[in-house]
């Protein structure tokens, strides 16, 4: 049995946030059926689900038939983000196994990075309520770039760490997270909090948690590269 992973040199560890290291899903779903009303823009349960992981461009792209302006959707996402942000404060929970991980990868010498859709205020909010700053050496927020499934967001999060895409390992739970990681030209480990793990099946790893992740596994996964 492996107890301790052996990593190449440099190797990085790109964390999504909303879904897999904090189970986000029933806020933002509240907080987007709370503001669309607002606005005169009805809220579609079946589209809202083809939106996990996506900016909230993205989202309203979706949700709107690509019929909103810009001023529009920034209205509407400042409204809907200071509604999560409400419901979440106090209530922000690592998802079972983040915290072993992060500790396990920072300990085998990993450089992890935060690479997240979301606005930095709930980036804040979530890092500084779980205390993890300290395990990222970069936190890119998708605000301003493609939305993923575009890998921009994790390119970034790579060059900002100094490592190249083909030695990082992206930890995702949505269908366009998997995604970007793929067109990243990354490995990717999908967790199934906001999709069926048979719908996760383009990544390298599928599991139900994190704290169900073995360590042999993920050390079979970097040994098959």
């Amino acid at each position: 049995m492996t107890s301790s992973l052996a990593l190449p040199s440099p190797f990085g560890v790109l964390w999504d946030l909303d879904g897999t290291i904090v189970d986000t899903g029933d806020f933002h779903y509240r907080s987007w059926q709370m503001a669309l009303p607002e606005f005169g823009i009805p809220f579609s349960p079946d589209k809202f689900r083809r939106t996990f992981g996506m900016t909230n461009e993205g989202v309203l792209a979706v949700l709107t038939d690509d019929r909103a302006d810009a001023a529009l959707v920034d209205a509407v996402a400042e409204r809907k983000e200071t509604l999560f942000r409400g419901l979440l404060r106090g209530n922000v929970r690592a998802l079972p196994g983040v915290m072993d991980w992060l500790e396990r990868l920072r300990n085998a010498g990993a450089r992890q990075a935060l690479a997240s859709s979301a606005p930095p205020a709930n980036i804040d909010l979530m890092l500084d309520e779980l205390k993890l700053r300290p395990y990222f050496a970069a936190v890119v927020s998708g605000t301003g770039l493609p939305s993923k499934p575009d890998p921009a967001v994790f390119l970034r999060a790579a060059e900002r760490i100094g490592v190249p895409p083909r030695q990082c390992v992206v930890m995702e739970d949505a269908l366009v997270g998997v995604g970007a990681a793929k067109n990243a030209g990354m490995r990717c480990i999908a967790v199934a909090t906001t999709n069926p793990a048979e719908a996760l099946g383009a990544a390298d790893i599928v599991v139900e948690r994190l704290d169900q992740l073995g360590v042999e596994a993920f050390q079979r996964l970097l040994d098959s590269a």
